[in-house]
């Protein structure tokens, strides 16, 4: 399975088949171009929305119009299954910002979980039902969603053998939330890719959890 971090919370991923998922495209240039990553050209078989704010519902503007996934639901794309799990956007069960969909993936016999804009803790019948993952992508930024501290908690439940931070500020992202150094200060576990795409098998899974950060593509 490929991992390409595109930017944001937006994430192609691969299977060894070719069937490809993009998870939570944004809109390029929306919030007054606070959003600046550049537009998704990729083509995929099928994208995940989380919820519906430009950051994350651009699936309309993928080209080849793929299959828009949404919501606590089981799919099949190809030969990848895809879960949704109900959470809340914000730290009020969802009266400030609405809900948001937490999904699974099963790819290749990984287990990679996209947190979307997680912002409240994992519920517990939540991480029971999704269990331990290989691969996690979670926001560390905080303000919107969960920050540094509460993304390690849910990695932790999780047991994730592979964190990837996305959904925090950089040269293409504007927000007022925090950039992904509070995230790895001070970790000895954090590998520094200097690309923006990995690839991830069984075979090659780290023995112990490690986090993992990407350059975005775009």
């Amino acid at each position: 399975m490929k991992v390409k971090w595109l930017g944001h919370s937006a994430f192609l991923l691969t299977a060894a088949d070719g069937t490809r998922v993009i998870t939570d495209p944004y809109v390029a240039g929306s919030y007054g171009n606070t959003l600046c990553y550049a537009p998704i050209e990729e083509s995929c078989d099928a994208a995940t929305e989380s919820h519906d704010h430009d950051d994350h519902a651009g699936a309309g503007s993928l080209p080849g119009k793929p299959e828009v996934i949404r919501g606590a639901d089981k799919h099949k794309v190809k030969s990848i299954a895809a879960t949704g799990f109900d959470t809340a956007h914000d730290d009020a069960g969802g009266s400030k910002r609405g809900r948001n969909t937490v999904f699974l993936f099963v790819i290749d016999g990984l287990k990679v979980c996209h947190l979307g804009d997680l912002g409240e803790p994992l519920p517990a019948a939540v991480a029971t039902a999704i269990g331990p993952v290989d691969v996690l992508l979670a926001p560390v930024g905080g303000f919107f969603t969960i920050d540094a501290t509460e993304a390690r908690k849910v990695a932790d439940e999780l047991h994730a053998r592979i964190t990837i931070p996305m959904h925090y500020k950089t040269d293409k992202c504007g927000f007022t939330i925090d950039s992904v150094e509070p995230f790895i200060k001070g970790r000895s576990d954090v590998k520094q890719a200097g690309t923006s795409e990995v690839e991830v098998t069984k075979d090659t899974l780290p023995d112990k959890p490690e986090t993992w950060v990407l350059k975005h593509a775009l």
